[in-house]
């Protein structure tokens, strides 16, 4: 089962937050700041982020957590699939293509394209991706962090 979090989920949002970005599947860590301002966010407004508990057995499985943009290329709004993190007892589950179906019947009306990053050696990813039909996109990724805003 996938569901949006709600203010009693923000901790165990945050806790498997931190589990995820002390794995493999990330470049690095982020402040525990950060966690706790998207999640925030994502209780705030639907606007900018949105974070989904996915449920398995009656057990908390994993998030997902989205962003919207607009894109000119895209020619309308884009679903940014920001991150997936499966608990490891949970793989293999298919409840990361019950999350990708989910998010795209949820916003099939609203927007153009979705996109997602993944880490190059995280093969496991990567093929579950192109067998949903995602295809690579050749560009590279630049980014300017402003020190003020951390």
């Amino acid at each position: 089962m996938i569901r949006k979090m709600t203010e009693n989920d923000r901790e165990l949002y945050i806790r498997m937050a931190e589990e995820f970005y002390s794995s493999d599947a990330v470049l690095h860590p982020i402040p525990h700041e950060y966690l706790e301002r998207t999640a925030d966010e994502a209780l705030r407004s639907d606007t900018y982020a949105e974070i989904y508990l996915l449920e398995y057995e009656g057990r908390t499985a994993g998030y997902g957590l989205t962003a919207r943009t607009f894109s000119q290329e895209a020619g309308g709004q884009v679903l940014w699939i920001e991150e997936l993190y499966i608990r490891e007892d949970f793989r293999s589950k298919g409840l990361g293509r019950e999350f990708f179906s989910y998010i795209e019947e949820k916003n099939k009306d609203r927007i153009t394209r979705i996109r997602l990053e993944v880490e190059e050696d995280n093969t496991r990813a990567i093929s579950l991706y192109e067998r949903l039909g995602y295809e690579k996109l050749d560009y590279k990724q630049m980014v300017k962090d402003f020190a003020g805003h951390k």
